[in-house]
């Protein structure tokens, strides 16, 4: 009698937004039992997440061992995390995710770890990169689509229409980055060098040595005849003088809404306001109320308090730019989502997967 195969180990690829992991999963077969997910189930720790949803998400990844997410798409909180006992290894994107208990997933003996983009066998992973990467790429073009009204424009010249408006012209003007990090330098340095912008830089811990050392990091002078560089100024003073402030900023426990109504109040109204970070950093019911009350000249949003966004949310309408509305462009999380980088990313997932079945050491361990 020939002996019975080992059971395959249940492995379910959540969020697949464009149906493109299956393929970079498939050398695990038959050893793994693959399911892929495409569909995002609300945060099982919203508040507006009725208890049906949450056991449906409970329902829905009990049985696997392991789970591939990406990013903040399906959070993990300990509530999630103490439902799922077959749970022993949770593969994540990038080399954060606040989204992730991991001082619950450490407890429940959940390994838990992250990919750097640096997939073994894509090409992206052997040709060296030059230039920005996607998420500077995706903020530089949200400012440029704002200021230049380019989905307005669109649906004019679609629709059979015209010059309806003015675009906002950049150069002298100040942008205005919430947070001086890997991203918010990149950014900026290309606003300054490219579009003639004055970088003014405020984040809770940011002082003027620290600005300094980033511009001569990014290779720009510390100063030019405007004076500094990267000028460090208050967040109030950050608000008041921007016409396009820029969210870049690590989202936590302690900078959850740290843009809020009196901030948003400050804004001038020919201001663009843009963010490509994280959805709740910014109060978002204020945010609406001010692009709805035409309060500023534009936004553009690439982020959300919930993801992906309800089908009856104040941001799905028609109606921007339209009877005093703020002009709005919206983009749906896009901000990392370039071919090469996902390729890259879900190769070193199952590198990982393989490092964990032979009880090697794992790649980016979070917990």
């Amino acid at each position: 009698m020939p002996p019975i195969p080992p059971t395959p180990i249940k492995l379910a690829i959540l969020d697949d937004y464009q149906n493109i992991a299956a393929p970079h999963f498939e050398s695990l077969k038959p050893t793994f039992s693959i399911t892929v997910f495409r569909d995002t189930l609300l945060p099982y720790n919203h508040p507006s997440t009725p208890p049906e949803v949450k056991q449906e998400l409970v329902d829905r990844l009990k049985p696997y061992t392991i789970i591939s997410s990406m990013r903040e798409r399906t959070p993990f909180p300990r509530d999630l995390l103490k439902q799922l006992p077959n749970l022993k290894l949770l593969l994540t994107t990038g080399t954060r995710n606040a989204s992730i208990d991991l001082v619950a997933a450490k407890e429940l003996n959940i390994h838990v770890t992250g990919a750097l983009g640096k997939g073994r066998s894509t090409t992206t992973a052997t040709t060296k990169k030059r230039g920005p990467d996607s998420t500077t790429q995706h903020a530089v073009a949200l400012i440029l689509g704002i200021a230049r009204g380019l989905s307005s424009d669109d649906t004019e010249v679609k629709t059979g229409g015209w010059q309806t408006s003015l675009a906002t012209g950049l150069p002298g003007k100040n942008f205005s980055t919430l947070g001086l990090g890997r991203l918010g330098g990149n950014v900026a340095k290309i606003m300054y060098q490219s579009f003639g912008m004055r970088i003014l830089a405020w984040s809770s811990s940011l002082t003027q040595d620290a600005a300094d050392e980033k511009a001569k990091a990014l290779g720009l002078p510390v100063e030019d005849e405007d004076g500094k560089v990267f000028k460090v100024v208050s967040k109030e003073e950050l608000f008041k003088e921007a016409d396009v402030l820029s969210v870049h900023y690590v989202l936590s426990d302690r900078s959850r809404g740290i843009v809020g109504k009196e901030d948003l109040a400050l804004l001038k109204p020919s201001a663009l306001f843009v963010n490509t970070s994280r959805g709740p950093l910014v109060d978002e019911d204020a945010l609406l109320d001010v692009l709805e009350k035409g309060a500023i000249r534009g936004a553009a949003i690439d982020v959300f308090e919930i993801e992906p966004l309800p089908k009856d949310s104040r941001w799905r309408s028609e109606g921007w730019g339209r009877e005093g509305r703020s002009q709005v462009l919206l983009s749906p999380h896009m901000g990392y989502v370039d071919r090469e980088t996902m390729a890259a990313w879900f190769e070193e997932q199952v590198e990982i997967v393989e490092r964990w079945h032979r009880g090697e050491g794992l790649l980016n361990v979070m917990a």
